[in-house]
């Protein structure tokens, strides 16, 4: 697939099965990644790979917290947020692992570790696998960032799931960039 192909027709899917990803095509897809732009060379991205149990480890933590916001959580929620962790036989954990640094600031730092994530979604799809990228309250919980090995200065990008599409992901509509396109205003 060429690139123009994979960055125009690539689409997030969110049911995802085995298999995953083959460990030649997680290398390729981390190589993929570590090519984003980066402001400074800081190489702020810091990847966790979990496959098999590691992603009931995952779960783990997803329940530890619940359970630290929510003691009296019964079973059935417990167990809801584990499978989370279980939504694909792969999952790359990626975070901005933040440098004091004179020109680049923090936020700086994260936009690299997204356009990271970009190339992996992009990089992906070229490889025939899907793909979703999430975040939520679990991304910016220092807690949570402790318990993978972060500091609170630390950021979160993303939990990009990986798998086979479990079904066809649907298409999204030919779209033309005018809508998005503003003029410089007038002083």
């Amino acid at each position: 697939m060429d690139t123009l192909t994979a960055l125009t027709q690539r689409v997030s899917v969110p049911r995802l099965t085995e298999p995953g990803p083959t460990p030649e095509q997680v290398r390729q897809l981390l190589a993929a990644a570590i090519r984003a732009p980066d402001h400074g060379m800081l190489r702020p991205w810091r990847f966790i790979v979990l496959e098999g149990a590691d992603r009931e480890r995952l779960g783990d933590i997803m329940e530890w917290r619940l359970l630290k916001r929510q003691p009296d959580a019964d079973r059935k929620a417990r167990d809801k947020l584990r499978a989370k962790a279980l939504r694909a036989p792969t999952l790359i954990v990626a975070v901005a692992e933040i440098t004091e640094h004179h020109k680049v600031p923090a936020w700086e730092q994260v936009l690299a570790v997204g356009a990271a994530v970009q190339n992996i979604m992009v990089a992906a799809h070229a490889l025939g696998l899907g793909a979703m990228w999430r975040t939520g309250d679990l991304a910016n919980d220092p807690s949570v960032k402790a318990r993978l090995g972060f500091a609170d200065k630390d950021q979160v990008v993303g939990f990009i799931y990986l798998g086979t599409p479990a079904v066809a992901p649907k298409a999204l509509p030919d779209e033309t960039p005018d809508p998005f396109l503003r003029e410089l205003p007038d002083d």
